[in-house]
């Protein structure tokens, strides 16, 4: 009997679960048989396992071996399970020392020759293993991955045979020098946007304190060319929020590409797009858009055009930041705390309240276009602007200095300072008890908000969003208090709680 010790990546929504690989030696007729729910790639790991261990000149027990993967009620998907079954034979088999094997976690995909190849998942192991007495042992390929974990002994080899001479003690492990990865992404400027001087001052809003925002516009006024212009706004991840998003990524059939570290995601699903794809699901449920768009940005464009019952499926993780996707046989949860940004026309020719006339929608046709957002959706967005046409005069104007992505980003970095400092989170994320502490309102603000709310008829969650949201109007100006223009900023910065 031997033991050597994996971890899967299933369950990346909370921690990783320990999976235990037993491998027991028995009288018999040969055979080898796995048990413990594998899926069809770890049963054919018997046949890479069996010509590895023989091509890197050991011997394959001609006796019948049992190989168990606890524990048996969760199912083990992947190649990931092949250098533990090979270093649990050979152990068994007393072909490698049992006490070499102690406080390791191996990894890696094997191939016939007994090369060594990658997996996805293995930073969730290194995640798992942080601070702890254990080693995590896997294939070169992974060890830039693994590595991006500071408190986790992380060892890589290129192959079965080279693995088994450290554990003989014939040679020593290959020692790596761990850089922090680099991002080579460069981000749109916002300076390139001719005009829109509101709708960008509203997009600083929305990176300032993470508030939600929906744009109304006319085709070709620039709806797109704003929100792509987002991400270079917002400040770096810190490591423990990158080392979130790499981990939901690198359980996705595309995994995690290192030169994105740090580097917050910006998600663009097509609007034919399902709800499985967007918040996540399967018979084994994986991370959706909006799982991969966590501490990022998710940007819906034509918002109208999705699916509606598709788009109701944001209204929780919108609230919460988390998304529990439940199954007959599993349940899973995927952080999603995303940015959420939306574009759409006024209406389907896309030119009501457009200077140039060309609408012809009625007021019913209007309505029934807009309701495909539905009003509890569209009472969870902080921000509704307008994106109107920009003139000639604007477009052709070469002269006119307009405010680079560094400049309004310092800001936006200066303005979450302050909340963070103030109440270790951002606005966006106040909830009503610290939106009455934090955001007092004078005699006159508390008036004109009242006659507002009285007009308009706005709900409870309007109210509370519309104080958020001039509590971040305050911070980007380094106002410790809320007062009137911030207040009236706020109310004009969510336009479709009026009527059409």
């Amino acid at each position: 009997m031997s033991l050597a010790v994996t971890y899967s990546s299933a369950e990346v929504g909370t921690s990783a679960p320990e999976v235990v690989v037993e491998v027991h030696l028995s009288r018999g007729l040969p055979a080898f048989s796995i048990v413990g729910l594998p899926e069809i790639a770890v049963k054919e790991s018997r046949d890479r396992v069996r010509g590895a261990i023989i091509n890197c000149g050991f011997d394959f027990p001609q006796q019948r071996i049992t190989v168990n993967l606890a524990p048996a009620d969760l199912p083990k998907e992947g190649g990931r399970f092949d250098l533990p079954i090979a270093i649990g034979i050979l152990a068994a088999s007393n072909q490698i020392p049992k006490t070499s094997i102690e406080k390791k976690v191996f990894l890696g995909e094997l191939a016939l020759s007994g090369a060594l190849r990658g997996i996805r998942g293995s930073l969730i192991a290194s995640i798992s293993l942080r601070n702890t007495d254990m080693c995590l042992v896997l294939a070169l390929e992974n060890i830039e991955e693994a590595t991006m974990v500071a408190d986790t002994q992380v060892y890589a080899v290129g192959s079965l045979s080279q693995l088994c001479a450290v554990l003989n003690g014939i040679e020593a492990f290959p020692s790596f020098c761990a850089k922090p990865p680099e991002s080579s992404l460069t981000f749109l400027d916002i300076s390139d946007i001719s005009g829109q001087s509101f709708a960008k001052k509203a997009l600083e809003l929305a990176a300032a304190g993470s508030h939600s925002m929906l744009m109304l516009g006319p085709p070709g006024t620039g709806k797109t060319m704003l929100a792509s212009r987002l991400p270079g706004l917002l400040p770096e991840m810190t490591e423990e929020e990158a080392l979130e998003t790499a981990a939901i990524h690198c359980v996705t059939h595309q995994g995690f590409d290192p030169s994105h570290w740090r580097t917050r995601p910006f998600r663009t699903p097509h609007h034919s797009a399902s709800g499985a794809a967007l918040v996540g699901g399967g018979s084994n449920p994986k991370p959706g858009e909006i799982s991969r768009a966590h501490n990022g940005i998710l940007f819906l464009d034509e918002l109208p055009e999705f699916d509606g019952r598709t788009l109701e499926l944001l209204r929780e993780p919108m609230e919460s930041g988390v998304i529990h996707i439940a199954r007959a046989s599993r349940q899973v949860s995927y952080k999603s705390d995303f940015l959420f940004i939306g574009a759409s026309n006024p209406c389907k020719c896309g030119y009501y309240g457009d200077i140039s006339g060309k609408c012809r929608c009625t007021i019913d046709q209007i309505q029934r276009y807009r309701s495909k957002i539905s009003g509890p959706l569209l009472d969870r967005i902080d921000l509704h602007i307008s994106v109107p046409r920009v003139s000639f005069q604007e477009l052709s104007n070469k002269t006119e200095v307009s405010e680079t992505s560094s400049t309004v980003k310092q800001r936006v970095v200066e303005a979450r300072d302050r909340q963070y400092q103030r109440q270790s989170k951002l606005n966006s994320q106040l909830t009503n008890t610290e939106i009455d502490k934090l955001c007092p309102l004078p005699k006159e603000s508390r008036e004109l908000l009242s006659r507002v709310m009285e007009h308009f008829q706005l709900s409870a969650r309007s109210y509370h969003r519309i104080l958020k949201l001039a509590r971040t109007i305050a911070d980007s100006k380094g106002e410790e208090k809320i007062r009137i223009p911030d207040l009236s900023l706020a109310i004009k910065l969510r336009n479709l709680d009026k009527a059409i």
